[in-house]
């Protein structure tokens, strides 16, 4: 029993506090990458230590201190008279560690340990942008900012993307070693830097959530962890950043989108699409939530952003009784805004599901004829699934079953494919 609970004790702590201690690390050690594998060291021992000794008083603390013990000792292997070291060895006051002592006990030196709000929100920010630097691929983006700012473990991260773990512990070490090349730096990026570079940490959340909200593949449609991890990382930069818009934006959206989570799904976990979700099993908290981020992104007076306008989407969906009530025109110019600020085939092609919905499928037809003719979505099912259902609605049945039928091919989530084999089913 004392066993399993040190554990959850450890798995707890580390998913609260293991941003605030590699943040730490990597400012006392100047190195990302060090003090990401320091951490983790911490993390191996206390799964060693709590469950024989007991949860410590003061636990991230604890997992802080053994963390900077550990860079004293890589330090003072990599050369003994290292300037790093003998900064660290003031700070820590030898930490025990000395030639020749005896190991000083890290729960006694974890009680000195104070937590200075202003420095953790600094060096939680920095590791945000830090993992998601623009010289990282996004998958690497992603794995990272899963692994140090959320406290993934690797297992966790593979099983939310349908990846070999091995594939994801590759694309952390990549990541770390292209960031060492790079000489990035562990710091906050100056004011005019930071504009630039918080719109690549926003993306990486943002990419999170949609794979949490709607699975690439598997049997689930929705994969609540990921999702909710997602709004965690929201919350936390729009409060470290709560002077951008987009910030709030982001949150916004996510909270608006994940309020319609409990109506997704049937009781036999099948998708229910949205005019047929029982709208009294929405999240009125998270709607709350969502509109109170979005009223704030609109009172920086700047215009709302590329998440700020899907809020506002969203925000349109969550106060309609029904689909047949919803402003499907304030949508479509929603989209439109959209689609000039952040261009893209995906925009477009939910702009003609909301022209279908306020002007008929005849009116949205062109403009997902124009998509196909593009074939930038030649290998997504989401372009067949909506020209289906938009044939389907003018009356051009076998049309709408050959549409139907290749987006079945195309589909690789099982809930999703289901749900478009039995709308074929209904063609007769």
């Amino acid at each position: 029993m004392a066993d399993s609970t040190g554990r959850e004790a450890v798995a707890a702590v580390w998913r609260i506090e293991s941003a605030r201690i590699v943040g730490a690390l990597a400012r006392y050690t100047g190195d990302f990458a060090l003090a990401e594998d320091l951490a983790q060291e911490a993390l191996a021992e206390a799964l060693v230590t709590w469950p024989r000794e007991g949860v410590p008083r003061n636990p991230a603390g604890w997992l802080l201190t053994v963390g900077r013990r550990r860079a004293i000792d890589t330090f003072r292997r990599r050369a003994a008279r290292d300037e790093r070291y003998a900064v660290l060895a003031r700070d820590l006051g030898e930490g025990g560690t000395a030639s020749g002592g005896a190991p000083a006990d890290p729960a006694r030196e974890a009680e000195d340990v104070l937590w200075d709000p202003d420095q953790i929100d600094d060096d939680v920010l920095a590791l945000m942008f830090v993992s998601c630097h623009p010289v990282l691929s996004r998958e690497a983006r992603v794995a990272l900012t899963l692994r140090v700012v959320g406290g993934l473990t690797s297992d966790e991260i593979a099983r939310a993307f349908l990846v070999p773990t091995a594939t994801v512990q590759a694309r952390i070490t990549r990541a770390k070693k292209t960031l060492g090349a790079a000489r990035v730096p562990f710091a906050v990026p100056a004011a005019r830097e930071r504009i630039a570079r918080l719109g690549s940490v926003l993306n990486v959340v943002y990419v999170i959530f949609t794979e949490g909200s709607s699975a690439s593949f598997g049997k689930d449609l929705l994969r609540w962890d990921l999702a909710g991890e997602a709004q965690r990382l929201a919350r936390l930069l729009s409060r470290l950043v709560p002077e951008e818009p987009e910030t709030h934006g982001l949150l916004a959206l996510l909270e608006l989108t994940a309020a319609r989570f409990p109506a997704r799904t049937g009781a036999d976990g099948r998708p229910v699409l949205l005019e047929h979700q029982d709208r009294r099993r929405w999240d009125r908290s998270a709607i709350v939530r969502g509109r109170a981020a979005l009223a704030r992104a609109e009172r920086a007076g700047r215009g709302l952003g590329a998440y700020g306008l899907q809020a506002a989407i969203a925000e349109c969906h969550a106060l309609a009784p029904s689909v047949e009530e919803t402003d499907w025109e304030r949508i479509v110019v929603l989209y439109e805004a959209l689609g000039r600020l952040a261009p893209s085939p995906v925009v477009e092609l939910n702009r003609a599901v909301a022209v279908s919905m306020a002007r008929g499928p005849a009116a949205a037809l062109p403009v997902v004829e124009a998509l196909a003719d593009a074939r930038e979505l030649a290998h997504s099912h989401l372009l067949p699934s909506v020209r289906g259902e938009l044939l389907v609605r003018a009356g051009r049945r076998e049309e709408a079953r050959v549409e139907l039928e290749r987006a079945v091919k195309l589909c690789g989530n099982d809930a999703e494919r289901a749900v478009l084999e039995g709308k074929i089913a209904d063609l007769g």
